[in-house]
């Protein structure tokens, strides 16, 4: 997917969301030539998201073998259980954000000019803020990646096209006098970029403000939305 940047300063981290469905289950390449037990499952996830931590540190290039099993606490004949090197284990965390970004894009329900409408696209902007804090480091990596293996670079495309390509669905059914997929792929810019600078740079604004800054541009601009300031409506 495209993404907002480079070498964002190191930050800490709050602790990784526990991972559902099928997500839980992926892994490298020798995982995937086993059936995988809870416990497993479980030392696999643990090296996902370590990973993550230390691609938040160090960058994807930078990154080893030797720091993830420390962050993870584990060894290094545990690590080639499930991956079969560094690159195999990204392959797994980038298959992880492909589809939460797919399947969130498809969850964005009618957005109408109403209150109603502004309610659902409110929502549906929490979750992806939510998405973004939770694999930033992923996301920011893949952008590094992207420039070195071609396979991580058709998967962005991919991703991108599906992502955006169900917001143009939504656009195009609000607001005919612009481009849909122009200005999904604007709408995706603006609301990727913020969250690099509000997660990455630290500026960490107030999550309702953000929300409703963020919507009422968004409603306004693309759906037809007439929102009076938060404080008239009370």
């Amino acid at each position: 997917m495209s993404v907002s940047g480079r070498g964002a300063s190191p930050r800490k981290r709050a602790p990784a969301k526990k991972a559902t469905g099928a997500n839980a289950a992926r892994g490298g390449v020798p995982a995937q030539e086993r059936e995988l037990r809870a416990q497993g499952k479980k030392t696999m996830r643990k090296l996902l998201d370590a990973a993550m931590v230390v691609f938040d540190k160090r960058g994807f290039h930078a990154a080893r073998v030797d720091d993830i099993v420390k962050v993870a606490k584990t060894s290094h004949g545990t690590f080639y259980l499930y991956f079969a090197n560094k690159e195999d284990l990204f392959r797994a965390l980038v298959a992880d954000v492909a589809e939460e970004m797919t399947s969130l894009a498809n969850a964005l329900g009618d957005v109408g000019p109403d209150e109603a409408g502004f309610l659902e696209l409110r929502a549906w902007l929490g979750r992806f803020c939510d998405l973004y804090d939770h694999y930033g480091p992923v996301i920011r990596a893949w952008a590094e990646a992207d420039v070195d293996d071609s396979d991580w670079g058709r998967m962005g495309t991919e991703t991108t096209r599906a992502f955006t390509g169900g917001l143009a669905r939504r656009i195009a059914a609000a607001n005919k006098g612009v481009d849909a997929e122009i200005a999904a792929v604007a709408f995706v810019a603006m609301i990727e970029r913020f969250n690099y600078y509000n997660v990455s740079r630290g500026l960490r604004y107030d999550r309702d403000a953000m929300l409703e800054t963020l919507t009422t541009i968004v409603h306004t601009g693309l759906f037809g939305g007439a929102r009076p300031g938060k404080d008239a409506r009370r």
